[in-house]
């Protein structure tokens, strides 16, 4: 296997290098030394303009500056063929102002890229464009950094440029720019990784489309982007089309994609930290295509029991829509697959003492069961889940339950802490509950945790929205169950060692897989040697172990998005159980939440992980306010509790409580970047923080006109070793030192940088 990859390598280099000989890719036909003119485009960061030589002196009239050019929008299509990657990127242009205007275009390119093709709308000479090496690029960055005092360019400082010939914008008209090149996609054992360069700069407006193709002689088993939102379509076994899921956030654009092994498919991406020991890891996991057994249903049978809550709230749409959601249940399952109904509102019913299997039969008395529901009456929830637990389950089955409700439990027993024992502690068959809540008079932390210690998830409908349309989804997601009962476990690869590698893997309790799912787990490693995963479960059918050895030889702080993203998903779990403490709060035996010394302990870890990252949430929005002395730590953890009680511990029901699950539900599962720090507000409305810069490995606090790097900002008094200039030669010097570090980003904020590397503390100004 080595071997022939290997020779697919050096076949697709020579490939490359043949194409550019026969097409004129990377012709030299821009000289290394021309002056840039007077539009610089520059796609990934904005246009930057360069003024003429000095107007005429007075009284000669002086003629009035032109408008510099504007980029209106990029395109990138992105094709990906067996590890060789085409990405085409699309400029729109515009010029506002009344006379020509000269632009040229400059991109950062990864190694080993080599240029396609070139073109402009209109006349003009004849378009070319070549790639410039690091050297080269390094001057072109230098002398717009000094003519400008701009550091943005610096984001990219390290990559390979792609320099255009001169082209004509028309006075107030329109152009496109056109670049295609191609570069040999890294891999890493069965993970082929893909990087379109793009500023983490909030500010930056411009917005992009981005869509990709993938194409393989192997099949492929899953793709990720952990820096975008995706929808990645499955087109065949080795066919796969990518488009972004919403706007294009700011940051590189990430995709990875695995290659299928032998059932279960696994890839590590490692970022070596020594202030903890080892580092941070993700493991990326992915299913087969398809089935191996080629079987017309599910390998997997499931038992599905729906629990419909028929309370007097739900009369009139609500009850007909959950009426039909249940029947499209029915038709839904498998010949052979086992079902059953529980309604409930002060008392419960059952359709069947026990699941049933699937058949014409069957499924008429259910739908007759389904027509004769009538909604009326309190809501016992305490009862209803009960029944739906106690149950035999069918051997041979994944027993799931969908538990839907609209209201607060007002029947039997209402105690919040009650009714999550009854799922955590009496489910003995290991009952999945998919929880819903129908508008926002639910207890949503209720809810969250029935689903969440089960291996399922929580769904809220919110008014106007559609029951059944919503209770479809998550139906429609568990078809097809490929790998029941997951446990993970790591061990060094070394036999000779006992101890455990990792710490704080999250998710902590893996969930069920289904057809089209991955898994993506983060947590802690301790030293550099090899470890050893081991993923146990019911494989369609069978009990399977899959084993996954990674050497951390390729652990780097380009992945400083893992970090990131662990660091996320731990927060969400202290706000979970700060939100789980204030379950049943006020009554009698129970003490005050905010007087709990478990509480405390809580928050201070939430505010140094919040404060470190630079990740925000609803509670901690505070931290990037200007005002806000992050060094008087006692009183930033006040504010944090105080804001976690009065919603977090308090709000139980209501359209700020829906706020808070959806904001947590993000959280806890995250597997891509959230550089905006964007999340709902009690009232649902989508907010996001631009105080905040998380750019390579490191945040900044901006204060006034001043960037802080986090690591200073909980410090008393904050002297500079040095101060350091934009545009001089130790600001060129600190640069590339950064750059060595994977983190030159530091220096290409605007305004003020107070900023650690090493043990100096430098200011740039």
């Amino acid at each position: 296997m080595f071997r022939s990859r290997n020779a697919f390598a050096i076949v697709a280099a020579v490939t490359l290098l043949v194409l550019g000989m026969t097409s004129g890719y990377g012709q030299i036909s821009v000289p290394p030394g021309r002056p840039l003119a007077e539009n610089v485009i520059m796609p990934q960061v904005r246009a930057y303009y360069f003024p003429p030589p000095p107007w005429p002196v007075p009284p000669h009239p002086r003629p009035r500056p032109p408008v510099p050019v504007e980029i209106s929008a990029v395109s990138a299509e992105i094709e990906i063929v067996e590890q060789a990657a085409i990405t085409t990127l699309e400029i729109s242009l515009k010029n506002p102002g009344p006379r020509r205007q000269e632009a040229e275009l400059i991109v950062p390119v990864p190694d080993g890229a080599v240029v396609r093709s070139f073109g402009f709308d209109g006349v003009g000479k004849e378009p070319t464009a070549v790639i410039l090496p690091k050297e080269e690029a390094r001057r072109i960055y230098q002398e717009i950094v000094s003519k400008l005092r701009d550091p943005a360019l610096l984001e990219f400082l390290g990559y390979n440029l792609v320099r255009s010939s001169v082209f004509p914008v028309e006075p107030r008209g329109t152009q496109k720019v056109t670049l295609t090149y191609e570069n040999l996609l890294r891999a890493d054992g069965e993970r082929v990784d893909y990087l379109l360069p793009r500023s983490e700069a909030l500010g930056y407006s411009v917005p992009w489309t981005i869509t990709a193709t993938i194409k393989t002689k192997r099949p492929i088993s899953t793709v990720y982007s952990p820096s975008h939102k995706i929808v990645a379509e499955r087109k065949s076994d080795t066919d796969y089309a990518v488009a972004l899921a919403g706007p294009a956030d700011p940051g590189p654009f990430r995709l990875s994609y695995l290659m299928q092994h032998d059932g279960v498919t696994a890839s590590l991406m490692a970022y070596p930290d020594p202030k903890i020991g080892g580092g941070y890891f993700l493991l990326l996991a992915g299913l087969p295509a398809r089935p191996p057994k080629g079987e017309a249903g599910p390998a997997i049978k499931r038992e599905v029991t729906i629990v419909l809550d028929r309370s007097g709230s739900m009369n009139g749409e609500k009850i007909e829509q959950v009426r039909e959601a249940a029947k499209q249940i029915l038709s839904g399952l498998e010949e052979g697959e086992a079902f059953n109904i529980i309604s409930y509102q002060a008392t419960v019913d059952l359709f069947a003492e026990a699941p049933v299997l699937k058949t014409r039969e069957s499924v008429k008395e259910a739908r007759e069961y389904l027509d004769g529901i009538q909604a009326r009456g309190g809501t016992n929830i305490h009862d209803a889940l009960t029944e739906a637990l106690r149950q035999k389950p069918t051997e041979g089955m994944l027993p799931i339950v969908l538990f839907l409700t609209d209201g607060l439990p007002t029947v039997g027993n209402t105690s919040e802490r009650a009714i999550r024992e009854v799922a955590m502690k009496g489910n003995p068959h290991s009952r999945r509950i998919f929880s819903f809540g129908v508008g926002v008079d639910v207890n949503t932390p209720l809810l969250e945790k029935i689903a969440y210690e089960t291996r399922a998830t929580p769904t809220f409908v919110l008014p106007k929205e559609d029951v059944e349309a919503k209770v479809g989804q998550v139906f429609n997601r568990l078809y097809g169950p490929v790998l029941a009962y997951p446990e993970l476990m790591a061990r060094y690869k070394a036999a000779e060692r006992s101890s455990l590698p990792t710490q704080e893997m999250l998710p902590d309790k893996l969930p069920d897989l289904f057809e089209g799912d991955q898994l993506v787990v983060l947590g802690k490693y301790r030293g550099e040697d090899p470890i050893t995963f081991t993923l146990t479960g019911n494989y369609l059918g069978d009990k399977r172990t899959f084993t996954f050895a990674f050497d951390l030889d390729n652990a780097t702080t380009r992945n400083a998005f893992v970090p990131r993203l662990w660091a996320s998903r731990k927060i969400a779990v202290l706000i979970d159980a700060i939100r789980q403490l204030g379950a049943d709060a006020g009554m009698p035996g129970n003490p005050p939440p905010a007087s709990d010394p478990r509480v405390k302990e809580l928050v201070e870890e939430i505010v140094k992980l919040s404060t470190e990252f630079g990740i925000l949430t609803e509670y901690t929005a505070f931290l990037a306010r200007e005002g806000t002395d992050l060094a008087r730590r006692e009183v930033v953890v006040e504010e944090a509790k105080r804001n976690l009680k009065t919603r977090a511990m308090d709000v139980r029901s209501g359209k700020g409580s829906v706020s808070q699950s959806y904001n947590y539900a993000a959280q806890r599962g995250q597997q891509t970047l959230n550089l905006q720090n964007a999340f709902y507000d009690e009232n649902m409305n989508r907010v996001s923080i631009a105080n905040v810069q998380q750019i390579n490995d490191r945040a900044f606090y901006r204060r006034g006109n001043r960037w802080l790097d986090s690591r200073l900002a909980t410090l008393d008094e904050v002297k500079p070793d040095r101060v350091v200039e934009i545009g001089s030669e130790d600001f060129l010097k600190l640069a590339e030192k950064l750059a060595a570090m994977n983190r030159q980003g530091m220096v290409s904020l605007e305004g003020e940088i107070l900023l650690r590397t090493d043990d100096e503390i430098i200011l740039v100004k």
